[in-house]
């Protein structure tokens, strides 16, 4: 159907292996037979989760961010440590190091492709309910502060510009849809 629209990889190339990313230089055959280049950023992917409390607030952390410059307000998250590591699994790990909840229930809510001009990274999203607290774990060079705030005030600070993460506009606003749809929207 889409036949049309796919490149073709002529020969890829490492630009620099580090840490969390593997930076790759393709050269690809474009639908019309010219070449071009596409550099984009190797990932190993990484899951996170939306804590939601009996009463509808969700738990969230701040942490600042180097790449933007800013504390953000975030969704539990982390990337996958090894590769073919279970996702539900790191979910449940960023849960517990980053905010010291457990949770008895998680449901999946969608993979995300997060930035697909440049990379390949596909971020495992999960509800986690039935909580319970905990004494949280961050890595030992994890800065943040937990906090709870009701869904529909999340839905307004994205709406306002001050929740600004991808993955956590992603999740606030499918978990808002669901609960509206359902009739059980706080």
């Amino acid at each position: 159907m889409d036949e049309d629209l796919i490149e073709q990889r002529i020969a890829s190339e490492d630009i620099y292996q580090g840490y969390l990313l593997h930076v790759k230089r393709d050269r690809v055959r474009l639908p019309n037979g010219r070449e071009a280049a596409r550099e984009w950023v190797k990932h190993p992917g990484a899951a996170a989760v939306i804590p939601l409390l009996p009463d509808g607030r969700i738990v969230l952390v701040r942490q600042y961010r180097y790449p933007v410059q800013a504390v953000t307000l975030e969704i539990p998250a982390g990337k996958l440590d090894v590769p073919g590591e279970d996702p539900l699994g790191c979910a449940k790990r960023e849960l517990q190091e980053e905010t010291g909840y457990e949770a008895g229930r998680y449901e999946k809510l969608l993979t995300l492709a997060t930035t697909v001009g440049f990379s390949d990274e596909w971020i495992h999203i999960y509800l986690a309910t039935e909580l319970s607290p905990g004494k949280q774990s961050p890595d030992e060079d994890e800065f943040l502060h937990v906090m709870t705030m009701p869904l529909s005030e999340a839905v307004q600070e994205i709406t306002d510009g001050r929740i600004v993460d991808a993955k956590t506009v992603a999740a606030v606003l499918l978990l808002a849809h669901r609960q509206s749809a359902s009739g059980g929207g706080r």
